[in-house]
């Protein structure tokens, strides 16, 4: 189901895994510790939910088919109740449907059973390199939109904006290229670290998202251009007006 353990380099960072297959999670588990990791794990999604809750992770591993709640589930949740922690699936479900439904929740990565415990340590460290703060101090700004990487809020007009994880990384990866016209193979490179051929509708799924709520406190910054992306720029004569304009 998995191949053998990685060859180890320094790697640092919390874990909790969560998988109802003793072998698959143990084996998991060991890796990663093997790799420097501190790794805690669960059997059941309402374990993860206790976990999760009480304890900040820096990652959590988590499969969706789980007996009691399943991993789709276990992330509504967390996001529901303002836990931030970047989530890796684990799945032998590996349509293009369920991926975009996993990512869409509020998950950072999806990767389907059998895998690579290489792969998978490389995932790790790819999405807390993503979602880690930034250097103190970081602080970006756009038009009145300021993000902070350190205490990972957004305001704009000095209201506070409540984003996703997903949200403020795609906000974020806007706002360093202002002007710029990024194509959804861009976004879904720098955003999710994921391929989908740059025909999933994850990434304009989460463009309406965020667009919705930036517009709530001022004229809509982000700009459709049709065929080849988006961008962050001031608007111009002739955009298309309001939130929706996809």
């Amino acid at each position: 189901m998995i191949d053998p353990a990685p060859v180890p380099s320094p790697a640092s960072g919390e874990l909790l895994v969560v998988d109802d297959e003793p072998f698959l999670r143990d084996a998991v588990a060991a890796s990663l510790r093997f790799l420097g990791f501190t790794v805690t794990t669960s059997d059941t999604g309402s374990g993860a939910l206790r976990l999760a809750r009480e304890r900040p992770f820096d990652l959590v591993v988590l499969d969706v088919m789980l007996p009691d709640v399943d991993g789709f589930e276990v992330v509504t949740r967390l996001r529901r109740d303002g836990c931030r922690v970047p989530v890796i699936f684990l799945t032998a479900r590996d349509t293009r449907e369920d991926k975009v439904a996993g990512l869409t929740i509020g998950g950072d990565d999806y990767l389907t059973k059998p895998f690579g415990l290489e792969e998978l340590a490389a995932r790790i460290r790819s999405v807390l390199r993503r979602t880690r703060p930034g250097p103190a101090g970081a602080v970006l700004t756009f038009a009145d939109i300021r993000l902070d990487q350190d205490s990972y809020e957004v305001r704009r007009g000095g209201r506070l904006i409540d984003l996703s994880p997903t949200e403020f990384r795609l906000l974020r990866y806007l706002m360093l290229n202002p002007g710029r016209v990024l194509t959804r193979a861009q976004l879904l490179a720098h955003v999710w670290d994921y391929d989908f051929g740059g025909s999933s509708t994850v990434v304009s799924t989460y463009i309406a998202y965020l667009r919705r709520k930036l517009a709530e406190s001022g004229p809509d910054l982000i700009h459709t251009q049709r065929g080849v992306g988006y961008s962050l720029r001031l608007p111009r004569p002739g955009d298309p007006a309001g939130p929706d304009a996809a």
